[in-house]
């Protein structure tokens, strides 16, 4: 997002958050925001016009604002339109983009609501299982980011696999990463994970072992790493025995290979 952009979805970011938090239900108010943003983005995929309209710098916030209340009112909560009416009153760089915040807010409401049940955590933990699965079930993702899809079916073919797996609010998440694709599932899945854990003020390392960890060991491990990069960390960790022993880190974009696979790798290439 541009800077303008960046700076709107902050301000409806906290403006959302007051309004989770200040509800009395605040698990149903933060799951029906949620749901009717993304109802909206789906109105508003289809009506190209109107997409422009709501974002159209030239025009006031008073008209911006009076247009979403023209045709979403009464057809949302009054949350909702709350929510709406602070993002039409904002200046966004592009109407992409304020689709694009309205989708991150639909999230970040799911997000909250999770955060309110006392679930938030496991809501991370299953959405990087989940990013994992997809990266093993190479068909499934491959049915999973057919664009020419319907994305109604892709959801349903999700929902299958989920169904009284996970938390309600983490399906609700995954449905609607892969009905809005922006890369890729397993990639898209992920950006959720690192959504979840920045709410909890953690940055997320995804960690490779030739066996499974302790909980001793990734408590340890988090901690060290929490040292390094200055912030909590959040230590998603899998098994993969070819890696002979050690492991692997990967924070952001930065690989660390401590693993007897790499060494060996890199021992090889130095000989050739």
């Amino acid at each position: 997002m541009h800077a303008a952009s960046r700076e709107a979805l902050a301000t409806v970011e906290s403006h959302l958050d007051g309004l989770v938090h200040g509800s009395g239900n605040t698990v149903a108010v933060a799951a029906q925001i949620g749901t009717e943003l993304f109802d909206v983005v789906e109105v508003l995929d289809g009506d190209r016009a109107l997409r422009v309209a709501v974002a159209e710098a030239s025009a006031t916030p008073a008209q911006r604002t009076g247009l979403v209340r023209t045709v979403f009112g009464g057809k949302v909560s009054d949350s909702t339109l709350s929510v709406l009416d602070e993002a039409a009153a904002r200046t966004w760089s592009t109407p992409r983009e304020f689709r694009a915040g309205l989708v991150s807010l639909g999230r970040r409401a799911f997000l909250r609501g999770a955060e309110k049940q006392g679930q938030l955590g496991q809501v991370e933990d299953e959405l990087f299982r989940l990013s994992r699965v997809l990266d093993r079930e190479g068909e499934l993702t491959q049915l999973l980011s057919d664009k020419a899809a319907d994305p109604a079916r892709k959801r349903a073919l999700l929902a299958g696999v989920l169904y009284g797996k996970v938390n309600m609010f983490t399906e609700a998440l995954a449905l609607q990463a892969i009905g809005r694709p922006e890369k890729n599932p397993i990639d898209d899945i992920a950006k959720l994970v690192d959504a979840a854990a920045k709410l909890q003020g953690r940055s997320v390392a995804h960690v490779v072992t030739s066996e499974q960890l302790t909980m001793g060991q990734q408590a340890a491990l988090a901690d060290k790493l929490g040292r390094i990069y200055g912030r909590a960390m959040s230590i998603h960790s899998e098994v993969d025995p070819s890696l002979l022993g050690g492991v692997t880190i990967r924070v952001d974009d930065e690989i660390i290979d401590g693993s007897m696979a790499g060494k060996i790798a890199r021992l090889r290439a130095n000989l050739a």
